[in-house]
């Protein structure tokens, strides 16, 4: 793979080409990337979607949005460091007009949106969708579809479905948002579909990147970047565009280290696991006298989350370009943290954050209401849409297509669409408008 290419400008429908050295510099294109997802609807809905811990009576838990944000910022500092560090490398780079701020821009704006297609209710969310169609009411339509159709929606996939949002066509608007395609490769952590599943042990192989309605789309993407196919034959699998990694590693950062802060701060994990934890990651740069000296326990611990997510950073971005070249090539199977030397202290944090956060019983609990909540939800609307198209509908149907908004009515003649369209809509809701509409449909008078 070659940067020139990886750095794209082009956008869904350009006929002419784009380039680095002729773009304005105060509306430079990566840069309408990050405004054109701040301002999405998509975006806006994660204010109210739970990141791991349910919303509760204290202003420091994150939402998917500040998770967003967060993952954006730290993802910006990784692509600046290795942006400095690769024109030096690929002088080329610069005369073409590229700036270490354009590595930035591309994946804190990729970072911004790695969230946006994931359901409400946490990391149930995918699952519940994937449940109602592998063992609940949407096995019936199993023979109706081919088996990679059928994957996508026993396998619902947060990262397929945010590059849905990213680049479907909807009511007369084309493309979706229309970002980069540099943007729009960083976002790709898994070019793939769906089937063959976990072919191998390489990172790409773990999930999935797109649903079969989007394959020409990420295919467009995917040739124009000049990706390097994983496979030959008719089935779609590239390996990552090397910026994807940082993307990654912004998001393994934070959720690691910050998920962990949420936790202490709720008192679900002592503080002595974070002074044990994560001073192992920072100790060759913790002031032990300016740490003593903070009073409250959220500043102690917002101290070492700074000093541990700036040593990650450091550390990620010093992994990538050690290993550029396999990058680019391919080989590099892992992701930047699975491969960085506080890897133990990492899955200590993991390991003692599934058990006292992950499996906390507030969190079990909103976890248990979303499979019954996105499985009514489901269940309501797909029937009253696929009637409604077989000319059965009923008049409670006929109302509920009412409530159906007007980008999620397509009527094509294609099974699979009608379904992945209602999916798209329970995915789009956030917690509290999920938890609305069902108790409308439940008959509760709010």
């Amino acid at each position: 793979m070659h940067w020139e290419q990886l750095l794209s400008l082009k956008r869904a429908g350009d006929i002419d080409g784009r380039f680095r050295k002729d773009q304005d510099e105060l509306r430079l294109g990566f840069e309408v990337d990050f405004d054109r997802i701040v301002f999405s609807s998509a975006f806006r809905s994660l204010q109210d979607k739970t990141q791991v811990i349910p919303l509760s009576d204290t202003d420091f838990v994150h939402t998917r949005l500040t998770h967003s944000m967060e993952v954006s910022v730290v993802g910006r500092s990784l692509g600046r460091i290795v942006g400095q560090q690769l024109l030096e490398k690929h002088p080329y780079l610069k005369q073409l007009g590229y700036t270490f701020n354009d590595f930035g821009t591309i994946v804190a704006a990729a970072a911004l949106s790695h969230d946006i297609g994931n359901p409400p209710f946490g990391h149930s969310g995918e699952k519940s969708i994937g449940e109602y169609f592998n063992t609940g009411n949407g096995q019936k339509y199993k023979e109706a579809l081919t088996p990679k159709e059928w994957q996508d929606l026993i396998d619902f996939e947060g990262n397929a479905n945010g590059f849905r949002i990213l680049t479907q066509d909807v009511g007369g608007v084309k493309d979706g948002l229309r970002l980069s395609y540099a943007t729009l490769g960083a976002f790709m952590k898994y070019p793939k579909e769906s089937l063959p599943k976990k072919e191998t042990k390489h990172i790409v192989d773990k999930k999935y990147g797109f649903f079969q309605s989007e394959k020409e789309k990420f295919v467009d993407v995917a040739e124009t970047l000049g990706l390097k196919r994983m496979r030959e034959g008719k089935d779609i699998s590239y390996y990552r565009h090397p910026l994807a990694y940082l993307v990654e590693a912004a998001d393994d950062i934070c959720y690691t280290i910050i998920d962990f802060e949420d936790g202490i701060n709720l008192g679900l994990v002592d503080e002595e696991f974070a002074l044990e934890y994560m001073i192992k990651i920072v100790q060759d740069k913790i002031d032990k006298k300016k740490y003593n000296s903070l009073e409250l326990k959220k500043d102690r611990v917002s101290y070492l989350r700074a000093l541990a997510i700036s040593t990650l950073i450091t550390e990620a971005a010093t992994i990538f370009i050690e290993n550029e070249e396999a990058i680019l090539n391919g080989t590099f199977d892992k992701s930047l943290l699975d491969k960085c030397k506080y890897e133990a202290q990492i899955n200590d944090i993991i390991k003692l954050s599934v058990d006292k956060i992950y499996n906390s019983r507030s969190v079990i609990e909103k976890e248990v209401a979303g499979y019954k909540v996105i499985a009514d939800l489901l269940d309501v609307f797909i029937n009253a849409v696929h009637r409604y198209y077989l000319g059965k509908e009923s008049s409670y149907d006929k109302l509920i297509l009412i409530m159906l908004p007007q980008e999620f009515k397509n009527q094509s003649d294609s099974l699979y669409e009608r379904i992945m369209n209602i999916c798209s809509y329970v995915a789009s809701m956030s917690d509290s408008f999920a938890i609305l509409i069902h108790k409308k449909i439940s008959g509760v008078i709010v």
